[in-house]
């Protein structure tokens, strides 16, 4: 069973309105990294937030492990679903062990025990972020705060991660640290993309969507050829295979 499925999901942002999304469908599956690419406007974070319960779709149905999550109340989802935006939530004042401890926050009950706080321990001993745990967050660079961010989502234990953009902000060094964690989490991950190569190098699958459809799908190989890029993204790019991995590379040439 997929993690997460999306069938004939249609959404307009208000009645007589030309349909952002229209018919869209998708499917992560366990464990599985699945990426969203497509031009800027096409769609990628309004079908996004339809998938972790922010946007209410017109019609179709967005399930997660066989449940749909309009049928379920709004803490089901939050228990299961993580969320990492582009943009950084105000920090109110708040340490970088605070900003983490959050993503346990439908989890708790009346009664917190120690169990808790090293659950938050131990996300910011793998994200490395130990040593400034009182640090405030908004001292912070935008990359260290990415890290926050994604460990504030792995406390939340998830079955399924939900990131619009995730290496904006971090240098080479940092985007493919991020992305080598996000893979060996053993999470099912559904991240859109602008950075093409990245999105071949990490992703299992991807998804292509223009104008709020989805246009092709399939392996980085399937989906990343000169044809789709020159069509969808309006570039003429040479696509050969990277030649210390089995992934495409693409150099970018020209507009088309």
């Amino acid at each position: 069973m997929p993690t997460l499925r999306i069938e004939g999901l249609h959404w307009s942002p208000s009645p007589g309105e030309r349909r952002l999304l229209d018919g869209i469908d998708l499917e992560v599956g366990p464990g599985e990294f699945v990426g969203l690419i497509g031009p800027n406007g096409s769609g990628k974070t309004s079908l996004l937030r339809c998938a972790y319960r922010f946007t209410r779709p017109d019609s179709g149905r967005v399930s997660l492990e066989g449940e749909d999550i309009w049928q379920r109340p709004p803490r089901w989802v939050a228990q299961r679903i993580a969320v990492m935006l582009q943009e950084f939530p105000e920090d109110f004042g708040l340490s970088v062990r605070d900003v983490v401890a959050m993503g346990r926050t439908p989890h708790l009950g009346w009664f917190q025990g120690d169990s808790e706080a090293a659950l938050v321990d131990a996300c910011l001993r793998e994200l490395g972020l130990l040593a400034c745990a009182e640090q405030g967050f908004a001292s912070l660079s935008g990359g260290e705060k990415q890290r926050v961010l994604l460990a504030r989502a792995r406390v939340q234990q998830p079955r399924l991660m939900i990131l619009d953009e995730p290496t904006n902000h971090l240098d080479p060094r940092y985007q493919l640290a991020l992305l080598e964690h996000m893979r060996g989490t053993g999470l099912s991950l559904l991240a859109s993309f602008h950075d093409l190569n990245l999105a071949a190098a990490f992703c299992d699958r991807l998804y292509v969507i223009e104008a709020g459809r989805i246009v092709a799908h399939g392996t980085p190989q399937q989906v990343l050829t000169e044809q789709c890029l020159a069509q969808v993204f309006g570039v003429h790019a040479l696509v050969d295979r990277h030649p210390l991995a089995c992934h495409p590379r693409i150099t970018w040439i020209s507009p088309a």
